[in-house]
């Protein structure tokens, strides 16, 4: 039987280099998806039942390998997409909560105040600027101008304003 099998795998090649290419799109890893699958097989031959199709029993083999590989290479592509970010101790989001209500008690009134209805009260540029009297270029330039100066408060770094 052994030999049978092997004569049925080798006559199959042709046509399971065709089934690979058709699903990976590419000769090199149609190849290897063909071998595999001939490994995998040779490897399974005693779970064969003779007298059944033999050319679907390896292209399921084939067909379940590929989508093995497929999800293997998904997760570890989910992985490789999630960044590391170290977790603060609770203790340093305290400090860091206080270093920035600090950094926004320093900030001039009206960039505060500017900050305060564009951020935080989620407000457009055009209602504040209708609630404060203020024109929108105004407000926008507060807004970049208090982010700068928190982003140098909490970095230490000194903020690069325009000329």
């Amino acid at each position: 039987m052994t030999q049978e099998f092997e004569g049925q795998l080798t006559a199959l090649l042709p046509k399971m280099r065709g089934w690979a290419k058709a699903l990976t799109r590419n000769h090199a890893a149609a190849d290897d998806l063909s071998q595999d699958a001939a490994i995998k097989a040779l490897a399974a031959r005693d779970s064969f039942v003779p007298g059944t199709n033999f050319s679907a029993w390896v292209h399921r083999i084939m067909v379940n390998h590929f989508i093995s590989g497929v999800r293997g290479r998904r997760v570890f592509a989910e992985m490789d997409d999630i960044p590391e970010v170290a977790v603060p101790a609770a203790h340093e989001d305290r400090i860091a909560l206080r270093e920035l209500g600090w950094a926004l008690e320093r900030l001039p009134t009206d960039q505060r105040q500017a900050l305060s209805m564009i951020v935080l009260q989620e407000k457009s540029y055009e209602d504040a600027s209708e609630a404060t009297g203020e024109a929108v270029g105004t407000l926008k330039s507060r807004v970049h101008r208090a982010r700068l100066q928190l982003r140098s408060h909490m970095t230490g770094e000194r903020p690069m304003l325009a000329a």
